[in-house]
C-alpha cells in the first residue's frame, strides 16, 4: 500500500530552522517527482516546493525562496524540506504529495508552528 509519512514538525522561534521528512513506503520514489505543500489556518493549501525524480530540478514558491531547500535521498526513499529563517507566516500543516498513474497521494501532514 502506497503511503507517505511526514515528520519533523514542531514549535520553533522566528528565525529558527526545522527539517521536515517525507518517507515513502509501499513503492520506491526513484521514478517520481514529489512536492511539499502547506495549509495555514483559515487558508487554502498552497504549493511550497517540488523536486524532480532525479533531484536535478527544483522549484520554490516565492515566499520561501532562499530560505527553504528541498532534497531527496532515493536510497532512503525519503524527501526532505530544510527550512531556515522561519517566520510566523510559515506556520502551517506541511504535506508531501506524489502523483502516481494519475492518482495523487498525500501524507497526513506535520504541524509547524513558528512563534516566540
Amino acid at each position: 500500500q502506497l503511503q507517505l509519512v511526514e515528520s519533523g514538525g514542531g514549535l520553533v522561534q522566528p528565525g529558527g530552522s526545522l527539517t521536515l521528512s517525507c518517507a515513502a513506503s509501499g513503492f520506491t520514489l526513484d521514478n517520481y517527482g514529489i512536492g511539499w505543500f502547506r495549509q495555514a489556518p483559515g487558508k487554502e493549501r498552497e504549493g511550497v516546493s517540488c523536486i524532480s525524480s532525479s533531484g536535478g530540478s527544483t522549484n520554490y514558491a516565492d515566499s520561501v525562496k532562499g530560505r527553504f531547500t528541498i532534497s531527496r535521498d532515493n536510497a532512503k526513499n525519503t524527501v526532505y524540506l530544510q527550512m531556515n529563517s522561519l517566520k510566523a507566516e510559515d506556520t502551517a500543516v506541511y504535506y508531501c504529495k506524489i502523483g502516481v498513474l494519475g492518482t495523487d497521494y498525500w501524507g497526513k501532514g506535520t504541524l509547524v508552528t513558528v512563534s516566540s
